[in-house]
């Protein structure tokens, strides 16, 4: 599911970006690094998907009644749908109106679509469709802003909406499999898309956002990202791994390693989430959990 957070502050989360830069550099070179990185992560699914047999297409995956098939395909559908977003901003808004009465049912309709393609075909389609994304992202103006599912976005936050969706149908993927992807610094993006989108967390279920909180997430590497003010009372720690599978609804609260200080920080990790849409029952706990459970995004 598309995120639903703008980002305009977003260069704030990477200081080691060359301070002599001006700010509309920064955000040219951080629309690169978006852009770099986002393909890396499509190249390592695709390396995965491609060498999969027919029979490997059609596995179930944690997503209920999706299988292998249905998570690509629906990663060619929102490729599609930001290409338009990016190209057509009336035909884009035409196809909100069209959808805005039940997104879910649509975006199912769609992985049905493309996952009754062949194998072959279906792989096709991703990778014209987010080729062709990936050059449009980078000749557009980094400070423009796009209409997008929920609210509209700038382009950097629009590549950072789209690496995390590769990354957590990434990980649908490779649960069906039974494959364990390693973490990479890509996961930076996601977890600041997870810290921006705390607020919206919030107002989805009727809750009043409380005061920022600090957030220290250690990720490859032994690199450490931290967000938010450094007093903060409140405070959310651990990897970053199990802090970006958490705000993708790809794990249980009580499944991660994360700590939480205060009682809103640990609120917020029961109900985060940095995609649009609702939430949806998440995943249960492994107690409950004999091979998968619902996940939504």
């Amino acid at each position: 599911m598309p995120t639903a957070v703008s980002a305009d502050n977003e260069i704030r989360a990477y200081p080691e970006l060359p301070g002599q830069c001006r700010p509309a550099r920064f955000v040219r070179v951080l629309l690169q690094t978006v852009l770099d990185d986002l393909r890396a992560e499509q190249e390592e699914l695709d390396a995965l998907a491609g060498s999969l047999t027919e029979a490997q297409w059609r596995l179930a995956t944690p997503s209920p009644g999706w299988t292998v098939a249905h998570q690509i395909a629906h990663l060619a559908w929102c490729d599609d749908a930001a290409l338009l977003a990016v190209t057509d901003k009336q035909a884009f808004l035409a196809f909100l109106d069209s959808v805005r009465t039940d997104p879910q049912a649509h975006i199912d309709r769609g992985a049905a679509e493309g996952a009754a393609a062949s194998p072959e075909d279906l792989l096709a389609r991703w990778r014209a469709g987010r080729g062709v994304l990936l050059s449009t992202l980078r000749r557009i103006d980094a400070g423009s802003k796009l209409a997008w599912f929920g609210q509209p976005l700038n382009v950097v936050t629009l590549g950072t909406a789209r690496l995390m969706e590769v990354w957590a149908h990434g990980l649908d993927v490779a649960d069906a499999l039974g494959v364990t992807r390693e973490p990479t610094h890509r996961l930076r993006h996601i977890a600041y898309l997870g810290v921006r989108t705390r607020d919206n967390a919030f107002h989805r279920r009727g809750l009043t956002p409380p005061e920022p909180f600090r957030v220290s997430l250690s990720g490859p590497d032994n690199q450490v990202w931290t967000w938010g003010p450094p007093e903060a009372d409140q405070r959310v720690t651990g990897t970053a791994l199990d802090f970006c599978k958490l705000i993708t609804r790809r794990i249980h609260r009580d499944d991660t390693t994360l700590t939480a200080v205060g009682a809103d920080a640990e609120r917020w990790l029961h109900i985060a989430q940095c995609f649009a849409g609702p939430p949806g029952p998440g995943r249960p706990p492994k107690t409950t959990d004999t091979r998968f459970g619902a996940c939504s995004g």
